[in-house]
């Protein structure tokens, strides 16, 4: 005795007509193959989204080495005038006192051991070939025995590399030749 509202409407057939069977099949199972193609499917976007990870790591690193290198040149570029002043300080005190000239000096060395420490190293070598990527002319002298365009004299200490320069060292050099 069945309750006509009660009854489902499906018959020992399948669903009602007009539903749509959620299984693939009749079964009741998904196919091998559209397994495949979804696992496919999701192990493609896990790929993807591992290397999209990856590749944010890695463009934070180098973003980071960058803000990182900016930072300590310009952390360094603090001490220039710092030093230059010392020199000044140095070259008048000596003079007056030499005491006091030796004292500023081993200041100035302080400072100068900081840049060095932050990674670029001063630039005073005399009797060196002219190199226009550390070096700057400041005066041109007569070679005098020296082979051409070598540097005689340092006007301004340089720091750094030709390949991370803070400053160009200021420098006389030798005539070249004719």
């Amino acid at each position: 005795m069945d309750d006509p509202d009660t009854r489902s409407t499906e018959t020992d057939d399948g669903p009602a007509s007009g539903q749509r069977s959620e299984r693939p099949d009749e079964s009741g199972t998904t196919s091998s193959d559209e397994l495949r193609a979804r696992l496919a499917d999701v192990e493609d976007r896990w790929r993807r989204a591992a290397a999209d990870l990856d590749n944010s790591r890695k463009r934070a690193a180098r973003e980071l080495a960058s803000a990182r290198d900016a930072e300590r040149v310009r952390a360094a570029a603090v001490f220039l005038p710092v030093v230059d002043g010392l020199q000044d300080a140095v070259t008048y005190a000596e003079g007056v006192d030499t005491g006091l000239a030796a004292g500023i000096e081993s200041i100035r060395e302080l400072a100068i051991v900081s840049l060095e420490r932050l990674g670029f190293p001063r630039i005073d070598a005399v009797g060196v070939p002219f190199d226009p990527r550390i070096h700057e002319v400041v005066s041109v002298v007569d070679r005098g025995g020296q082979p051409p365009r070598t540097v005689v004299a340092v006007t301004r200490l340089g720091f750094g590399s030709p390949e991370h320069l803070l400053r160009p060292a200021g420098v006389v050099v030798t005539a070249a030749e004719e």
